[in-house]
């Protein structure tokens, strides 16, 4: 955590995954900084803005105690993804497209549809007809190292139960398989809104939780509501020289 930064910003903060790069944007990690600026005194508001490393986020506590984090609005333009499509042929589906990826999976090569959409971090995302039995410690780092994304990708694992509720893994950038990942969810249901299979509000069930996510559309921003709910305090001793 860090002090404002600007006028009309009260905290910034950083989040580096387990192999120390720095996260582009985590809406899970959002709802849990509000709740612990709130549990260690440091506001008393409901409604605070952040700066991260790419965006300034707003998030709101609920009278249930959910957070609400207003995500932006989604990225399609490919080369900020970035998604490189050179060599590689669209294929249409509902009103947008996926892309087929060729994966070495020795001793045969599979083709799996994704669709790519930026939330801030790129994301990649599949369906699968079980969430359960689905590839993804496998074909997620496959995709994720693909050359496509130079910068790699987080791979999400969809399975659609109907059209307000999703099943979803998600393998992601320097962190491998999570219990639950917030721009994931958001990438998966703006997916599948933009292919037809989705409406505008989806409760995505992820092995860690439940989370609830909206998007009307367009320019319109993602919003991602769920619980934040405190694990354990601790403390450690640094070094002096960090």
């Amino acid at each position: 955590m860090r002090s404002s930064p600007a006028p009309g910003v009260d905290f910034a903060y950083v989040i580096h995954n387990a192999d120390g790069n720095e996260v582009e944007h985590c809406g899970n990690g959002a709802r849990c900084f509000l709740s612990f600026v709130r549990r260690q005194g440091l506001t008393t508001k409901d409604l605070v803005t952040v700066q991260t490393m790419n965006r300034v986020l707003q998030l709101q506590r609920q009278k249930d105690g959910r957070v609400t984090v207003d995500m932006q609005a989604p990225d399609f333009e490919l080369a900020r993804i970035p998604f490189d499509s050179t060599g590689l042929q669209p294929v249409p589906a509902g009103s947008w497209q996926v892309w087929p990826l060729a994966l070495d999976e020795s001793p045969r090569v599979a083709t799996v549809n994704v669709a790519v959409v930026s939330m801030g971090n790129p994301h990649a995302v599949t369906l699968v007809d079980d969430v359960d039995s689905a590839p993804v410690l496998t074909r997620g780092p496959l995709i994720q190292g693909h050359s496509a994304f130079p910068r790699g990708v987080n791979v999400g694992f969809m399975q659609v139960l109907d059209r307000a509720r999703i099943r979803l893994r998600v393998y992601e950038r320097g962190a491998g398989e999570t219990l639950a990942c917030g721009t994931g969810a958001c990438a998966a249901v703006v997916a599948g809104i933009r292919l037809g299979l989705l409406d505008a509000s989806v409760d995505v069930l992820t092995h860690g939780g439940t989370l609830t996510i909206t998007w009307q559309g367009g320019t319109s921003p993602v919003m991602l509501t769920g619980p934040a709910t405190p694990v354990f305090d601790g403390e450690i001793d640094l070094p002096n020289s960090l």
